[in-house]
C-alpha cells in the first residue's frame, strides 16, 4: 500500500502543472484583460486586500519587481478581494502609483475561481503557456521569486 501510494505521489507530480483558470479581469480604469491575453507572458497574479497589512507590506517589493521585468515580458495584475471597497482600491491604487494593472473581484468570483483564496496575500506565478508554476500563501521571498521569474522568461 505504502509503495502504490508513493507511486501515485510521484505520478502526480510529474503531470506538469495545472493550467490556470480562464478569467477576465476588471480593471480600475474599466477595460478589461482575460488570461488568454497573457499567454506569452510570465504573469504575477497577486490577491489583496488594503485592510491587509501583509498586502500592504508587499506592495513595494511587487512594485519593484514589476519594473525590473516588465521589458521582459513580465505583467503583474494585483486583484483586490471582493470585500475590499472599490473606492479604497482606487485610492490605493493612486496614492501609492501603483506600476501595474489593478483589478476588483467585486463578486467574489476570481478568487473562487484560483482555488478558493481566502487568505491574503495569495500570489500566483503562471508561466508563458499559462500554467501555474507556484502558488505563494503570504508574502513570498522575493530573491526565490526573482530566480524563478528569470528561469521562466528564460524559457522558450
Amino acid at each position: 500500500m505504502a509503495l502504490l501510494m508513493a507511486s501515485l505521489l510521484f505520478l502526480t507530480g510529474c503531470m506538469g502543472r495545472e493550467q490556470a483558470p480562464a478569467s477576465q479581469f476588471v480593471l480600475l480604469d474599466g477595460s478589461t484583460i482575460s488570461t488568454a491575453e497573457l499567454k506569452g507572458k510570465v504573469v504575477l497574479l497577486n490577491f489583496w486586500a488594503t485592510t491587509c497589512v501583509s498586502c500592504v507590506k508587499e506592495m513595494p517589493a511587487l512594485a519593484s519587481t514589476y519594473q525590473k521585468y516588465q521589458s521582459q515580458g513580465f505583467e503583474t495584475v494585483a486583484v483586490a478581494m471582493s470585500y475590499d471597497q472599490p473606492s479604497w482600491v482606487l485610492n490605493f491604487a493612486q496614492s501609492r502609483r501603483l506600476p501595474f494593472k489593478v483589478a476588483l473581484d467585486n463578486t467574489g468570483e476570481l478568487a473562487k475561481n484560483w482555488g478558493e483564496v481566502r487568505l491574503t496575500p495569495t500570489t500566483y506565478l503562471v508561466d508563458k503557456q499559462g500554467k501555474i508554476v507556484k502558488r505563494f500563501v503570504g508574502e513570498p521571498d522575493f530573491t526565490a521569486l526573482h530566480d524563478l521569474i528569470e528561469k521562466l522568461l528564460a524559457a522558450a
